[in-house]
């Protein structure tokens, strides 16, 4: 078999011997070590995780805006199906017929189902401010 050449070896590999016996560790230091870092280092990790906070609270205030517009949004139409209900059971109170019953009964849903998806964007809205709180807590430093 003729030989391939150094190109192909990684440096690791000795032909078919292994060179370390009890193994070798990598860049990353093996458990138990004892890391001192230098204090550049420390203020370049707080300004990294400083920006991270920062994003996220960017991005959590983000969420938070777009919650509440689909909170008036759902209001707006929250108020109209209720006035549209209340009219629609008042309508079949008089009429007494199936039909006007139905038409009630249906616009009733609509409303429940509003109320809701309106009780999901609150606690959504509720979340992501105590989410915001501690975003703010960490980037004070507090905790």
């Amino acid at each position: 078999m003729a030989s391939l050449g150094p190109e192909w070896r990684n440096g690791r590999r000795d032909g078919l011997k292994i060179r370390y016996l009890k193994g070798c560790v990598g860049s990353t230091p093996t458990s138990g070590t004892n890391m001192v870092s230098s204090t550049l280092t420390a203020v370049k990790l707080r300004g990294v995780t400083q920006r991270l906070v920062e994003k996220r609270l960017r991005h959590n205030l983000a969420s938070i805006k777009k919650l509440n517009t689909e909170l008036a949004l759902l209001d707006e139409q929250l108020e109209a199906l209720s006035d549209d209900a209340r009219e629609k059971e008042l309508r079949s109170l008089v009429a007494e017929t199936p039909l006007a019953l139905h038409e009630f009964r249906d616009a009733d849903k609509h409303v429940q189902a509003l109320m809701v998806q309106r009780e999901h964007l609150t606690k959504s809205i509720a979340a992501f401010a105590e989410q915001q709180d501690a975003l703010l807590d960490k980037l004070a430093g507090k905790q």
